[in-house]
């Protein structure tokens, strides 16, 4: 099955919507390793190309969530692009929070690593995981530079960085994508758009569905698992979940004006925005893979988008993350 393709720029071509893997090992509850392989292999048959991995994801077991990747797309590795992250110390003490690393030791390290995990003779997109201040951005780029003319790298991405930051490592090795949360909940990137879109660099958009609030299965906080983010996410917390969740029933009715399911709403309000925005959304459940690539061909009316966006003008109640936890790029790309 296909699905169709976007162009984020220099020659890289991806499918429309993406698979982030994040959540198969990490931030919400357990899981079982079969059943996101199964889920992987279902978004393949669907036609997505794009599957989005990184060191950081398990910090505990290294390279867990690269091996599991690995292990999935063995079979059809050249018919898709992986993208994984460096940018963390993930050996450090992590008990006030991820350590930020990006000096260029470390990226080689970190990418020799990930190609072996990935089980992969190349990295189609390296992205810097967060800025780090401690590490110039231009030494970064040089850094990533030469891996690129080693055959490692095929196209250097940033996360979360802001557009003084971007100027600066496109300046030094061009850069064909930025990853950043953007969805009904969060538009903070919004604010970057026009400098990206000057240096045709393409938008990745993660957490499309507002990890989880915009979906049927959303819950108060307290009834997710001890080892899952959500339980101690900002929007999940008394007085903004009471707000999002009225929000989101606003939302649902307008779904099903369009009928569709939210979900698919939040996917197709993104992929309208712009041709240069692919949204990668998370999930464990092979049943969810149908649903959300349905997005992709919704057609919706012109002003049940626009009432979208007066339901949520600015985005969710509440801050994304709790204070110490991932930097976002307003606070780290100055």
């Amino acid at each position: 099955m296909s699905m169709q393709q976007r162009d984020l720029g220099r020659g890289l071509r991806v499918s429309a919507l993406g698979l982030g893997t994040m959540g198969m090992t990490m931030a919400y509850g357990q899981a079982d390793d079969a059943r996101s392989i199964a889920t992987i292999h279902r978004a393949y048959e669907t036609g997505v190309t794009l599957f989005d991995t990184a060191e950081m994801y398990n910090a505990s077991i290294p390279g867990s969530n690269e091996r599991l990747l690995g292990q999935a797309i063995s079979s059809f590795r050249d018919d898709v692009v992986v993208a994984t992250k460096f940018g963390y110390d993930i050996g450090a003490d992590q008990t006030a929070g991820p350590v930020l690393d990006s000096r260029p030791e470390r990226i080689r390290t970190v990418v020799d690593n990930s190609l072996r995990y990935l089980g992969t003779d190349r990295i189609d997109i390296l992205y810097q995981h967060r800025i780090d201040p401690a590490v110039p951005i231009e030494d970064v780029a040089g850094a990533v530079a030469d891996l690129v003319a080693a055959g490692k790298i095929v196209h250097f991405g940033l996360s979360e960085a802001g557009p003084d930051v971007i100027r600066r490592a496109h300046s030094v090795h061009p850069v064909t994508v930025l990853q950043s949360e953007y969805s009904l909940f969060e538009r903070e990137v919004e604010a970057v758009l026009p400098t990206i879109r000057e240096l045709g660099i393409g938008l990745v958009a993660y957490s499309p569905l507002g990890r989880g609030f915009l979906t049927e299965a959303v819950k108060p906080a307290d009834q997710y698992d001890v080892d899952d983010m959500r339980r101690f996410d900002p929007r999940w917390q008394p007085g903004n979940f009471e707000r999002n969740t009225a929000a989101v029933q606003d939302l649902r009715e307008v779904a099903q004006l369009a009928g569709v399911s939210l979900p698919q709403l939040a996917l197709a309000w993104l992929l309208d925005e712009s041709h240069d925005v692919v949204p990668i959304f998370g999930t464990r459940s092979p049943e969810r893979i149908a649903e959300n690539a349905a997005a992709v061909d919704a057609t919706i009316a012109p002003e049940l988008l626009q009432r979208v966006r007066e339901i949520l003008p600015d985005g969710a109640f509440g801050s994304r993350y709790t204070d110490g936890h991932l930097p976002t790029w307003e606070n780290v790309s100055r």
